[in-house]
């Protein structure tokens, strides 16, 4: 195959996030990529739609919307929910004949046979965002107003649900590399749990760090999006 046709980052959301947060990246990113933010339903354009529940129901989804044809470079890209989420979507696309994985980037992030509930599905709502703030460190604003909060909390519960159920689909080692990357300063994850991603990794492992705490991508991504595009160039 080629090593010049451009690679197609496929860029997966963290939990309560749609495909919108990715859309800037392609303005930092340059010539290097070309950024494919993938959009699960029940957000955005696809607001009306029933959000997943289970990581393997949303990876068939997701590669059927997403039709790989022959020919195609793909790299992944998803963080905390998003990492497993692209971990279980870079198995299907291994199998599809003529796609090549270049590398799954999996970010703020355990590795998939190590994931844990942290007990937040079923609380009620106020004990439910207070949890998901003291796991992630960061409180989304649209919760704070009341006609927003009614749009993203239902969407939110069945991210945190659909991970805290997560198994892995197979014991199978990942036919493409890995890069698993961390933040400085994350308190959720640590330099053992992105380690335990080589276990998983059939073409090579690489571990990185960036600046900043778990929810890093809010505030500068140009340390990741450098690392990436020196990865897969």
């Amino acid at each position: 195959m080629s090593a010049d046709v451009k690679v197609k980052l496929l860029c997966l959301p963290y939990a309560g996030a749609g495909a919108s947060f990715y859309r800037h990246w392609q303005r930092q990113a340059g010539d290097a990529l070309e950024i494919v933010p993938l959009q699960l339903p029940g957000r955005e354009r696809l607001m009306d739609a029933e959000p997943y529940r289970d990581v393997h129901q949303a990876a068939d989804g997701l590669l059927a919307d997403l039709a790989p044809a022959s020919g195609d470079r793909l790299a992944l890209f998803g963080h905390s929910m998003g990492a497993v989420l692209a971990y279980e979507l870079a198995h299907r696309l291994t199998r599809v004949p003529g796609v090549e994985v270049v590398r799954l980037f999996a970010s703020g992030a355990r590795a998939p046979f190590e994931q844990a509930g942290h007990g937040a599905t079923g609380l009620a709502d106020d004990e439910f965002l207070d949890r998901v703030a003291e796991l992630t460190g960061y409180r989304d604003p649209m919760l704070e107003l009341e006609e927003l909060r009614e749009l993203v909390l239902p969407v939110l519960r069945a991210d945190i649900e659909m991970h805290e159920r997560y198994a892995p689909s197979t014991d199978l080692a990942l036919a493409a590399p890995i890069t698993a990357v961390r933040a400085e300063d994350d308190p959720l994850v640590s330099r053992e749990d992105v380690a335990a991603w080589e276990k998983v990794a059939g073409r090579g492992f690489e571990s990185a760090e960036v600046p900043g705490g778990h929810m890093y991508l809010l505030d500068d991504i140009g340390p990741l999006l450098r690392l990436v595009t020196s990865s897969v160039g």
